[in-house]
Formats: C-alpha cells, structure tokens, sequence
C-alpha cells in the first residue's frame, strides 16, 4: 500500500522494540556487561566483535564496521529498503503500519497500480507463448542456441512475444479500460491514422525480458528480435511506474538468490546478466539503455561495499569507464570499493564466461583493476611522465576529479599518491586543492609587495574534526539539549570540518527535541545523514550522562573562543600590514628644498 508512513508510528515502533530481541533471532548474543556481544552475522570471525547496546539501542561491529538501529540491521541484514524494513519490524512487533494519503496520491496509486496489474498479465502472457505457442520453437532454439537452460529461463521469467500486431490486445485488452491500462504501461503503441485499429502491440516476434523492480513487480520489459527487425533491442518507455536511468535489470533477481550480496558487477546486456547467473555469478546487474548514472550507483551502494564495472577493452571501452569513474567518484566514502574489469577484444561476460569458466571469471573480477589505478593510467597517458612539465600538468588534471570524493582516509590515500607520482609533497597538493592558486605578488621592487604576510584560511585539522564530532555525539545523546541554543550563526563562520554535520544535527534535535538516541537516527536513517551519525555512535562514551551538557557548552564555547582569538590575530596583522604600507613614501616623490 502507497503513502507517507508518520514519523510518529516509527518513533512508537522504535521504542517498543528491543533491539536486543531482533538481533538475537540472527546471532546468538551473550551478556557482557551492560552490553551483549556475539559473532557479527555480516561477516565471517571467529572471536566475537559484534556489540549491541541496549541504552542505545544500537549496534556496532568492530571488526567490519556495521551499525546502526533496529531499522538499520534489518536493512543491512535482509537487504530491504527503509519502508520494507519498516514494514518487518512493525509486522514482528504485532503492528499494522499506517498510512497517510491525500486524494491525490490515493488517484495517483490506483492508476499505478491498474499499471502494474496489467504489466504482470503481460508477463504471464508472454510466459505461456514461450510455452504453447505454435512458432515456439523458433524462441526456444535461439535460447538454447545462447546456452541457457529451462530453470534460469524460468529464474528470470523469460517469455515470447509471437509475430503479429494484436497477440497481446486479442488476450488482455478485453475491455477499453484495460486497453486503456495497457497504452499507458507502454505496451501497446497508437496509429491515430488507423481509424480501424489505432492500437497495435510494441512487442512481436521477440525474445522477452521482463524487468522486475525490488519488489519483484514486473515494472518494463525489454525484447530481442529474432527475425530482421529493427532495432535488435527494444525496450518499454517511460511510464509512470518505469524510469529507466533509475532501474537495473537483475537487480531483484540477485538480491532474491543471495541473502547476503558483497558486490554488484555492472554489465551492458540482459543476456550478460542471465549468462553468469547460470554460471552461479549472480551479483551482475544492467543498465536498460542508458550510461551508468548517480543514481544506479547510489542505489547500489546502499547495498554492498563495492561495484565492479565490466567494459570490453577497446577505446570504446575504455572512454565509457572513464566517464564511469567520473559518475562513482562523488560516492567514493570511506569503506567503498570500485573496481573496473576490462574483457579482451571482442568479448563479453556471456561470451567470456562461457569460455573460461566460473572461477576463472570470478579471479578475474577479484583480481580487476582498482579506481585508483585506473584513475593515475587514464591520466599519466595524457602528459609526459618524465619531464617536470608532464608532472605538474598531471596534477593540475587529477586535483578537480580528487576535490569530488568525499573527505576521509581513501580521499587523502589518492592525494598521497598523486604526491607519489608527482613527487610534490600531498600537504601542498592539499592545499592547492583547497582553493585556488592566487596571482603572483608582483616582487619587491613592485608597489603592492609587503613583507607582512597575509594570514592563509586555518586548515581543517584532525583536532578541529575530533570537536565537532564530539559534540554531534553529545547532541545525538540528549537532544534536548539544543531547544535554547541560538549560537548557529558563529559556529557557521568557523572554518572547520564537519561543522556543517554539527549544524545539520542542531537543527535536528531543535525539531525534535524530546526524541530518543534511536528515535533521532530513525528519522533520518535512510539518508546520508543518517549514515554519517551511524558510524559517530561506534565506540562506548566516557561522559556520563548527567555531564553530556556540561560538556557539550565547554566544547562550543572552546570553539567560539578559539575562532575569536583567531579573528583577532588577523586583525592586529591587517593592522601592522597597513600601518607599514602608510609609512612608505612613494617611490616617485620629488625632493623639497
């Protein structure tokens, strides 16, 4: 059922489940202390460094790095979105999930799902033409001729839609309605010219592929043509209940053969898919028609840890990797893997894999190419590696795609390898990062040289970070501590990392002050805010909770004090530089007398 779940219901949801109940029907968790370990379900260990928090209600693995809330785990473990894991919690608990609808989005769901109904007709139609139909055989040798079997053609709800122009309408377009239902889902097309029979199916004399969304809902479908038709491939429009630059074919399909993924490998064809999923390689997924975009990317990465692109190896190839690279590179946060797997010429995976086999493939994709590697190759190939000209103009190209990961170790990681390759010190490229180069002084004979020294932006420290940290922690702890704290607009001219996190998560606790630790991240759990604050709550706090606003005022007015002295020197700098500037008698003067 569609409609906005009320954040009241999943605060109430959260505070009646007991995070220690739904964790111990996966892992078995034993006392220790005030707290309950075991063997972390998301990896493989053989002493425990799993940790579930009671007070917190939270959940944190010290040897992979999983936490979160109840929600969290569900998602993570079942690999569910946020309602669906909603949707379990609730229905463990013995609670029924509301729903909050306008008549608008009530309109709007019925017309989906008459979408829907007649999309799912479809695809049992096509099921059975695949089965019964008189010119089935054509369908099957071409199947059998690419290798595949009867159970992965059942696997992934293979069809066939035989010649004609009116199979489909003839068996489900009984009334206008459902022809009606069947236009706008994109399987029929109009001839408004054909005053006799304006509609006509889309698909005829095809191999067909439905495309399923994570619900398992058949949402599309793409059809291969077995006779000379153009185009070889064809698949459904946009629809309403179809956005194809958002969907990936297979993805329900892998996440419904393996309950726990750790990659996902991006292809270009169905018949790449289906091929290594009958050679037991069922991470694979395919983009319908469109380049790899931000959003595939985000969605798979709320998945697994790491994405392997496969390309054939040509320029080809290679050009549509590099403009892959650039779509992965915002997303890269720490703990994320991007990988790019380049096939010999004239090969694909269903080719390849046929060739060499199940684990001689998968070696391959263990084995392919890290982003970094990748990146420094695609680049050094542009300058002159061994002259001081080819390496400053390497750095001047790779610094704009390094600003775009995101601030963390692997960030820095790329940085200290550029300072490698360049041999230019990564505090320098860092800074040179930071912000743009200004313009040369003019020197010392020039009327704008001053020996004082005009004070840098203060760097984003690691001491800065710990602070802010800290006190995002406090606030998570006891949000109720930000109702009357009204010092936003100082903290926002402080020139420190995470400060935008601090300030995000005041305004948080501000909205709902008498919230919970879990009930807080609930609210944002599926965001990257929230995957920000999961990973903040990683360690046992030393502050006990009677001392969190104590604390929490000392470490703002600690920052505010800092960031005004600070202030201050500048001045008192600016002051000397123009006192200077002001003696000087102008070069040009004439003498008196």
């Amino acid at each position: 059922m569609a409609g906005r779940i009320p954040q009241s219901f999943i605060d109430d949801l959260l505070a009646r489940v007991d995070i220690v109940d739904v964790i111990d029907a996966y892992t078995t968790l034993k006392k220790a202390g005030k707290n309950y370990k075991g063997l972390c379900p998301f990896h493989q260990e053989k002493s425990p460094s799993f940790s579930v928090e009671p007070d917190k209600q939270f959940y944190y693995c010290f040897g992979c790095g999983a936490g979160g809330n109840a929600l969290g785990f569900l998602m993570n473990h079942d690999n569910l979105d946020y309602v669906e894991a909603i949707e379990k919690l609730a229905s463990q608990a013995g609670m029924e999930v509301p729903r909050e609808e306008s008549s608008g989005a009530q309109r709007s769901r019925e017309q989906n799902q008459a979408l829907y109904d007649v999309l799912q007709e479809s695809a049992r139609f096509y099921q059975a033409q695949l089965r019964q139909h008189p010119q089935k055989n054509r369908a099957i040798e071409y199947l059998k001729n690419r290798g595949l079997s009867g159970e992965i053609a059942r696997d992934f709800a293979l069809g066939y839609a035989p010649p004609g122009w009116s199979n489909l309408i003839d068996s489900i377009g009984s009334t206008e309605q459902k022809k009606k239902a069947l236009l706008n889902a994109g399987m029929l097309i109009e001839n408004p010219d054909n005053k006799r029979n304006p509609l006509y199916d889309r698909f005829r004399d095809r191999i067909i592929y439905p495309i399923r969304d994570n619900r398992g809902r058949t949402i599309a479908f793409g059809g291969r043509v077995l006779g000379d038709d153009k185009p070889k491939y064809l698949n459904s429009p946009e629809t309403p209940v179809f956005h194809k630059g958002e969907e990936l074919y297979g993805l329900y399909e892998a996440r419904k053969s393996t309950r726990k993924l750790e990659k996902f490998m991006i292809v270009e064809g169905y018949m790449d898919v289906i091929a290594l999923a009958q050679k037991g390689i069922s991470y694979s997924v395919a983009t319908l028609g469109t380049a790899t975009s931000t959003s595939h990317l985000r969605r798979l990465f709320k998945l697994v840890p790491e994405i392997v692109f496969c390309f054939d190896g040509d320029n080809a190839g290679r050009d549509a990797a590099w403009r892959a690279l650039e779509q992965v590179l915002p997303l890269m946060e720490d703990g994320r893997t991007a990988r790019f797997l380049f096939l010999p010429d004239g090969e694909d995976p269903d080719t390849q894999v046929r060739k060499i086999g199940n684990a001689a493939f998968t070696g391959n994709v263990n084995n392919a190419t890290q982003l970094a590697e990748f990146f420094f190759q695609a680049l050094g190939e542009q300058v002159d590696m061994n002259s001081l000209e080819g390496r400053a103009r390497l750095a001047k190209i790779a610094l704009p795609h390094i600003e775009k990961i995101p601030k963390g170790v692997y960030h820095q990681l790329i940085l200290d390898q550029l300072g490698t390759i360049t041999g230019v010190d990564p505090s320098t490229l860092g800074n040179m990062e930071k912000s743009p180069p200004s313009p040369a002084p003019a020197g010392p004979a020039g009327p704008e040289y001053s020996p004082v020294p005009t004070r840098p932006s203060p760097p984003k420290s690691s001491a800065g970070r710990s602070v802010c940290m800290k006190a995002v922690n406090l606030i998570l702890l006891k949000p109720d501590m930000a109702t009357d704290f009204d010092q936003e607009e100082e903290l926002r001219a402080i020139n420190a990392t995470d400060m935008d996190l601090l300030l995000q998560v005041i305004n948080l606790a501000k909205k709902h002050p008498s919230s919970t630790t879990p009930e807080l991240l609930g609210r944002v759990y599926a965001t990257p805010l929230g995957s920000q604050l999961t990973r903040l709550l990683d360690r046992e706090q030393i502050t006990p909770r009677e001392g969190v606003e104590q604390e929490f005022r000392e470490i703002i007015s600690h920052m505010l004090e800092t960031h005004r002295k600070r202030l201050s020197h500048h001045s008192w700098l600016e002051e000397a530089r123009q006192k200077l500037q002001s003696r000087r008698k102008p070069e040009n003067s004439a003498d008196e007398g």
